[in-house]
């Protein structure tokens, strides 16, 4: 699949979540050239559709995609609420391992929120009309090939420092749900050993031009 085609059979979709978010899932699989789920991982063990993760605050749930070391998933409907489907990731993260990546999505918009240890978070935000310019388009490929390139180059303890010289939080920031500690230990290891499985693409994704 080339972007265009992607953009064709996605553009104005409103079906439900439940409908439309393995077949979204798999169709970026094959734009990026990379295996789904299921291709690259039979038994569900470290990439899979709905991992089943026990919430921060206590309870069920479920990320809708996961890959250890590499990224939580979260689906919602057309115009769906993407600020509440972070803060449900949020609460799942530390079941799934703390991925360095959480990326919420409804179809038309993309959201890819940084969550690697000791940085500051950073967000990357697009939507299906912008996924060609070269920068988003990255962004997308890397989620996929190479989680680790979208790590940010400002320490949380920098911005803790612009803050306290402000006099108050940055503007626009999202609250964060604390972490609980000792779950980062290896995250960042494991992401280099899943890093084999997903070579990127050679060239630009057809279509991109």
């Amino acid at each position: 699949m080339d972007l265009l085609a992607f953009h064709a059979k996605w553009r104005g979709v409103t079906l439900t979540e439940r409908s439309a978010s393995q077949s979204h899932f798999n169709d970026l699989c094959a734009l990026f050239g990379v295996p789904t789920p299921v291709e690259a991982d039979s038994t569900g063990e470290w990439y899979t559709f709905e991992k089943g993760a026990t919430k921060a605050t206590g309870g069920k749930g479920w990320a809708d995609v996961w890959r250890r070391g590499a990224f939580g998933w979260e689906y919602k409907g057309h115009h769906a609420d993407l600020v509440a489907a972070y803060r449900q990731l949020q609460l799942y993260r530390d079941d799934l391992e703390n991925p360095p990546l959480l990326v919420v999505c409804d179809l038309d918009r993309f959201e890819v929120h940084t969550n690697f240890t000791g940085t500051a978070p950073d967000v990357h935000r697009f939507d299906l009309a912008r996924l060609s310019d070269p920068v988003n388009l990255r962004v997308l490929r890397a989620v996929f090939t190479d989680p680790l390139s979208l790590r940010p180059r400002r320490t949380a303890e920098a911005v803790t420092e612009d803050t306290a010289g402000s006099g108050g939080p940055l503007s626009g920031s999202a609250p964060l749900l604390p972490l609980r500690r000792g779950h980062r230990a290896g995250a960042e290891g494991a992401v280099r050993r899943a890093a084999g499985r997903f070579r990127p693409s050679a060239g630009p994704v057809p279509g991109a031009g």
